[in-house]
Parts: structure tokens; C-alpha cells; sequence
């Protein structure tokens, strides 16, 4: 598939996963691969706390969207400020910094279960629409909160039968429930206990949320071992001691088990969930940078073009 036209599915994904498996690096990759076609792409951070700006050695995101490469923008999307700037839409501008610096926020979510979510899903639907880019990536929360992300506006859909809180929360799932606007994209690593969390969120995003869900990434895949040696005798006829000949023949039995296992969960992801898959390469450093990044996205396009 073009990655141009992989790219326009969509105006909106959701890039999910459990804590830990890389989905902030996942949604920069994406968003770069799209600026490569050619598109405009907008990183919404929804958490606060992901790493996304240190990645690409800017400063801290802020409400308002800042620029990190040729047509990519990324901006936080708090909950605060997104009430501030409906208000503010809505032509109460006169009172709206404070009534969020008060604290009433706290009050109405604790009232309103899932109000927070859709004050941000709310935002993210009204970006979608401007449009404010071809392509707009949410670095959403981890998965055991996605869910409940997902599900706020039609949770309130359900409390509330009329107002403007529930025209917003109508509005908001007629975008997730709408696959040309919105997909979901969840990111497992290749081990057990991520494989089984993404399974589970897959069934919970498409069946209770109605979101539609597009390829899986699978990242940090091994790639197989070349040029194996093959016994500790050729490597010392080699010129390598004992000690050195041994070490290296453990590494590379240690490194082969763990490629078969790696194996084994994703073919246990693809028969257990039989949706498209991206394989993202493991990257051996203790940070990710823009060269990272950069080569994140070149395999995330690389993967996308091989997509049927």
C-alpha cells in the first residue's frame, strides 16, 4: 500500500498500548512517515508526560502547537485548557481562565465521570474538522485507560440526555465510531504479557467502543542472527581464546532463543487477532533521539508500502 494513501485513511489515529512498549516512538514514527508523503501530520499528547519533545531535542509541549520538523506540529492537549478554549469558543472568554484556575474542572469530573476525556476528545474532534492537519496522531493514554478514554462520550451519552455536553459527546462518537475519520492503532512488544493486553484492548476497542482498528505494530523485533558460528573449536582456530570462543557461542544461543520466542507471539498475535501487522525494529540504545526516530520512520513506511 502507498504510504500517502495509507496515510489518508484516516484523519485521526489513536496510537495505544500497554505503559512500556513504545507507543509515544511509535506515534513519532507515524507522523514522520506521513510529513515523507508528502502530508502535514499533528502530534496530540494527551498524558503529559511522554518524552516525544526531548526526542526531537525540542522544548516542552504546550497547549498551543509547536513546530518539530518540515509540515509536523505537536501540541499536549490538557484538560484545563481545553475546557478554557471551549469556553472561550462558546462566548464566555470573560471568565473562562478563571473559572479553570478555581478548580471547578475538578468539581465537574468528579460529578461527571469521564468529563476530562471528553473535554480532550472534544478538542481532538475540533482539530479534526478545522482541519488543523492531513494527519493527526494521538499519543493516547496506556491501555488500561484507553479504554475508558474511548468509551467517556458514549458513557455520557448515556448519563446525559440533552445540553451542550451532550451535543459535544454525540459529536465526539460519530468521529470515533467513523473509520474514515478515526482508527485505532495498538502497539504490543513481541512477549507474552504485552501480546495478551493488546489481544484483550483489540476486542474491548472494537466491540464496547466501536472504534475501528488498524494495523498492529509490533515493536522491538529482533532481526535474525547472520553468520553464526558454528562451534567453539572454529572460533578458536580462528584466533579467539577459550573464554572469548564460549562467551560468544552463549550470546548467540541466548539470541537465538530469544528470536524463536519472539516468533512464537507473533504468530500467537496474528492467529489470535487476524488484523495487519508492523514489525518495528529494536533499537539498542539507552535513549531515543531523532537519528532513532528517523529510522523508526523509514521502517514504519517500509512496513506500511508492504501492506496489502
Amino acid at each position: 500500500m502507498e504510504l500517502r494513501q495509507f496515510c489518508s485513511q484516516s484523519r485521526v489515529v489513536i496510537v495505544a498500548g500497554k505503559g512500556g512498549v513504545g507507543k509515544t516512538t511509535v506515534t513519532a514514527a507515524l507522523a514522520l512517515a506521513a510529513t515523507r508523503a508528502g502530508l502535514s501530520a499533528l502530534i496530540c499528547e494527551v498524558e503529559g508526560k511522554s518524552g516525544l519533545a526531548a526526542a526531537f531535542g525540542s522544548d516542552a509541549l504546550e497547549y498551543d502547537e509547536l513546530h518539530l520538523d518540515d509540515r509536523l506540529t505537536a501540541r499536549t492537549l490538557a484538560p484545563d485548557d481545553a475546557m478554557v478554549d471551549y469556553l472561550e469558543s462558546h462566548g464566555m472568554k470573560r471568565f473562562s481562565h478563571r473559572l479553570a484556575k478555581s478548580g471547578a474542572l475538578d468539581v465537574v469530573a468528579t460529578a461527571v465521570p469521564g468529563m476530562k476525556d471528553i473535554l480532550v476528545l472534544g478538542k481532538i474532534k475540533s482539530l479534526e474538522q478545522l482541519p488543523a492537519a492531513d494527519l493527526i496522531v494521538v499519543d493516547a493514554p496506556a491501555a488500561g485507560h484507553a479504554i475508558t478514554f474511548l468509551l467517556a462520550a458514549q458513557g455520557l451519552l448515556d448519563a446525559i440526555r440533552v445540553g451542550p455536553i451532550r451535543k459535544q459527546a454525540t459529536e465526539v462518537v460519530e468521529m470515533l465510531t467513523d473509520a474514515t475519520r478515526c482508527q485505532v492503532m495498538l502497539v504490543t512488544l513481541p512477549e507474552e504479557t504485552p501480546v495478551n493486553e493488546l489481544i484483550e484492548t483489540a476486542f474491548a476497542v472494537e466491540d464496547r467502543a466501536g472504534v475501528a482498528l488498524g494495523p498492529v505494530v509490533v515493536n522491538g523485533c529482533m532481526a535474525p542472527l547472520r553468520d553464526q558460528p558454528d562451534s567453539i573449536t572454529s572460533l578458536m582456530a580462528a584466533g579467539f581464546s577459550l573464554t572469548t570462543s564460549t562467551q560468544a557461542i552463549e550470546a548467540v544461543a541466548f539470541r537465538s532463543s530469544r528470536h524463536a520466542m519472539q516468533e512464537i507471539q507473533i504468530a500467537r498475535l496474528a492467529e489470535q487477532l487476524p488484523l495487519p501487522q508492523i514489525h518495528l525494529p529494536q533499537l539498542l540504545t539507552a535513549a531515543i533521539g531523532r537519528a532513532e526516530l528517523n529510522k523508526l520512520a523509514d521502517a514504519m513506511a517500509h512496513q506500511i508500502e508492504l501492506l496489502q
